[in-house]
């Protein structure tokens, strides 16, 4: 078999979760989904649908556009965390072991923004896939 031919049989490994170490709270660990192309549509779907009045809402002045602008950042910020993070691991929430659920309700503000901005830089494109 030639070199060219033994490369049709090696398997390509593609790991759909990535496990990450906490930044800000040190023994923490949190594993995020990679996205795919159907799970990325899904969620740019619901994006637009949350955010179809941000535009207008970000640029009111009142004070009720701007708490309304506010929850809609936050909506959309829950979305991705809801679509992006599977798991925590090294951290109790009152004595238990953390869920998805507590970690959005009751965990630290600080690692729920730090794990956000993880989902979101797996979800950017970079130059190259861009000019695909």
């Amino acid at each position: 078999m030639t070199k060219s031919m033994s490369h049709l049989h090696e398997m390509v490994k593609y790991d759909s979760m990535l496990e990450l170490e906490s930044h800000s709270h040190p023994g923490v660990r949190f594993r995020i989904r990679r996205p795919s192309f159907k799970r990325r549509s899904m969620l740019i779907g619901q994006v637009r649908e949350l955010g179809r009045n941000l535009q207008f809402l970000d640029a009111g002045e009142g004070v009720a556009d701007r708490i309304e602008a506010f929850h809609v950042h936050s909506k959309i910020d829950q979305l991705y965390l809801e679509w992006g993070l599977d798991s925590v691991e090294g951290l109790e929430i009152d004595g238990s072991a953390i869920t998805i659920e507590d970690m959005l309700e009751k965990g630290p503000e600080s690692l729920t923004r730090e794990i956000l901005e993880r989902i979101k830089g797996q979800l950017s494109l970079t130059e190259d896939e861009r000019k695909n």
